[in-house]
């Protein structure tokens, strides 16, 4: 490993990042970080391993590390030491257009349950090659996380996520040579039978215009899981955080089905015009400890008609993931302008 120094040019600002004395080391302090990553100057990487040397309280923080870092998107590892030794106390996630994903990407594969170290130094390592990566803590030998890389892998910037106040770090390292990762593949999630398995997206708009609104289509393929992510073509931009998107279910006969849904963060239901559902996912709505993972957790009926129907989705996102997952659990007989398994 070749130790990166923390003294360069790293855009640190006074008051915010301090040199400090932490636990018997010298550190940098994270008094209010003004930035989400701070990027190692002049260091980019496709495949390699970063380690970062840090301490945090039981406080809530989010601090790790990110790679791959290119016109705003980037991967990410980070833990949370006030979740310690909870199902969400680690995870990996992608983020597209700066639009991180974690409410997309979570359980196995993304989270794992570790007891953290509290008040104390730890190493914190990733090694990453190709569409493969692994995360380790306080033990260098065996991983907490393996995961699936979900960005291309192309050469990108690397840097610290500093995840809140009073976090302190003291080293960050860098190798270059390529991984040698375990032999293990990650788990990957399998499309329920009936997934829609890509959809038709508009340019964003407003929340609250109406589907007249909509234009500028593109088709966006689903990821194996059904889910389609949809900072992976647009950012969220001058208050354009909605898209639409639409695909045609021919049934041959009139009828009831269940459409089943996840979304995130809020979703409206159309189904030849007519608007049907509103469901809010987003991170907090509910309650203090909400988070908003996406997930089947609705359920509509569409009244098909015999013949072409139009089902189209407004999706709206605020924080932590932009995307949509459905089905049709009883959807046999029914065809559409996009695959469905």
């Amino acid at each position: 490993m070749t130790e990166v120094s923390l003294e360069g040019d790293w855009g640190w600002r006074g008051g915010e990042v301090v040199p400090a004395e932490h636990l018997g080391r010298r550190c940098l302090r994270f008094a209010n970080p003004e930035r989400f990553i701070y990027p190692a100057p002049g260091l980019e990487l496709r495949d390699g391993t970063l380690e970062l040397d840090l301490a945090t309280t039981a406080e809530r923080s989010f601090p790790g590390l990110a790679w791959r870092f290119r016109d705003g998107t980037y991967e990410m590892f980070f833990v949370r030491p006030h979740q310690s030794g909870n199902p969400d106390s680690i995870q990996y996630t992608p983020a597209f257009h700066g639009v991180s994903a974690w409410q997309l990407y979570h359980g196995p594969g993304y989270w794992s349950p570790v007891e953290l170290p509290i008040g104390r130094w730890f190493t914190l390592r990733v090694s990453f090659a190709g569409t493969r990566g692994e995360a380790f803590i306080d033990d260098m030998t065996t991983p907490v996380l393996a995961f699936e890389s979900l960005v291309p892998p192309e050469v990108g910037g690397v840097g610290i996520l500093p995840g809140g106040p009073e976090v302190h770090v003291a080293r960050f390292a860098v190798d270059r040579a390529t991984p040698v990762l375990g032999p293990v593949p990650p788990p990957r999630a399998e499309a329920a039978p009936g997934t829609i398995r890509g959809w038709w997206v508009s340019e964003p708009v407003a929340e609250g215009s109406p589907p007249s609104k909509a234009g500028g289509w593109t088709f966006l393929e689903a990821e194996p899981s059904g889910l389609v992510n949809f900072a992976r073509l647009h950012p969220l931009e001058d208050g354009h955080d909605t898209v639409f998107v639409r695909v045609s279910l021919r049934a041959p006969e009139a009828g009831t089905r269940l459409l089943e849904l996840g979304f995130s963060d809020r979703a409206v239901v159309y189904l030849n015009g007519r608007q049907l559902f509103r469901g809010d996912e987003t991170y907090r709505s509910r309650d203090y400890r909400f988070l908003g993972s996406i997930g089947y957790f609705h359920g509509v009926y569409l009244p098909l008609e015999a013949g072409d129907n139009e089902l189209v989705v407004a999706v709206s996102e605020s924080f932590g993931g932009w995307g949509l997952m459905a089905r049709l659990p009883d959807g046999n007989g029914i065809t559409l302008d996009a695959d469905v398994s």
